[in-house]
């Protein structure tokens, strides 16, 4: 290994390891990913242009379509999402419900589900697609478009830690975590399902991006709902699947400084 790339492997080791240190960095990386593409990428695009045409290649400049991050080692997966989707696809395939809804999941993953059930999507940004078993209801976490108890099978994955903040248009409300769960819990029919996801660590609110949750919290936030199973993606990426609300989420030595907690809560019929 070089000099210049063990000084930098041993700088990313030492922040990993040190909080504050990460949190710093963190925020740079956040603030960073803002900015244009770097030149490099451009040097990139023109040298390998200058071989395309050199070695026969026809295209004209007007036609180029400058694509600057893709040049990557590997395939970059986000775990959370990459790890959520097929926790909570073979969930709901294994109760094998008629009808689904969910609140706000990415729409990929909505349009999968259609699959094995019919979906009912909500969403305060509509979507415009004709598709089979696929309903699109505009409507919001905080006022959710159903009678009370009509939900059987319920999902609302990597959306209650934006509610409140207003990236995606919604409206400013400060405690709009526990009103969306309050929801949640009213639409829920007795011996319905609800799967959950949402960030979990050091309980914060990072505007406008998203909340971290402590994980024991949203079982409070949904106390009338039992807890069926807690999985997580831990901090380093993996998948650990129905481990105790109290596990470390191993951020110790990880690249993040949160993990995703994977809920299945259950309305329980009334005694």
């Amino acid at each position: 290994m070089a000099p210049d790339q063990s000084a930098g492997l041993a700088l990313k080791t030492a922040i990993k390891r040190d909080r504050r240190l990460k949190r710093l960095a963190l925020l740079a990386v956040r603030w960073g990913r803002t900015l244009p593409a770097a030149l490099p990428g451009w040097a990139w695009f023109w040298r390998d242009w200058r071989s395309f045409r050199k070695a026969g290649g026809r295209a004209s400049l007007l036609d180029t379509y400058p694509c600057l991050n893709d040049r990557t080692a590997a395939t970059a997966i986000d775990p959370h999402y990459f790890h959520q989707a097929i926790w909570a696809f073979k969930r709901i395939q294994s109760a094998g419900p008629r009808a689904h809804v969910d609140v706000g999941a990415l729409v990929d993953f909505v349009g999968m589900l259609t699959a094995i059930a019919d979906v009912t999507f909500v969403d305060i940004r509509p979507v415009s697609v004709e598709l089979e078993r696929f309903t699109m209801l505009p409507g919001s976490a905080l006022d959710l478009p159903f009678a009370d108890g009509a939900v059987h099978s319920l999902s609302c994955l990597h959306v209650l830690e934006h509610i409140g903040l207003g990236r995606y248009g919604d409206e400013i409300a400060p405690d709009g975590a526990e009103r969306a769960c309050r929801e949640l819990t009213r639409v829920l029919t007795p011996g319905g399902r609800l799967y959950l996801s949402t960030p979990i660590g050091r309980p914060r609110v990072c505007f406008n991006g998203l909340r971290v949750f402590a994980p024991g919290e949203p079982c409070a936030l949904l106390a009338p709902l039992a807890l069926r199973e807690f999985s997580m993606v831990d901090a380093r990426g993996e998948l650990r699947e129905s481990v105790h609300t109290d596990a470390e989420i191993r951020e110790e030595d990880s690249g993040s400084d949160h993990a995703l907690g994977l809920y299945v809560f259950e309305k329980e019929h009334a005694t």
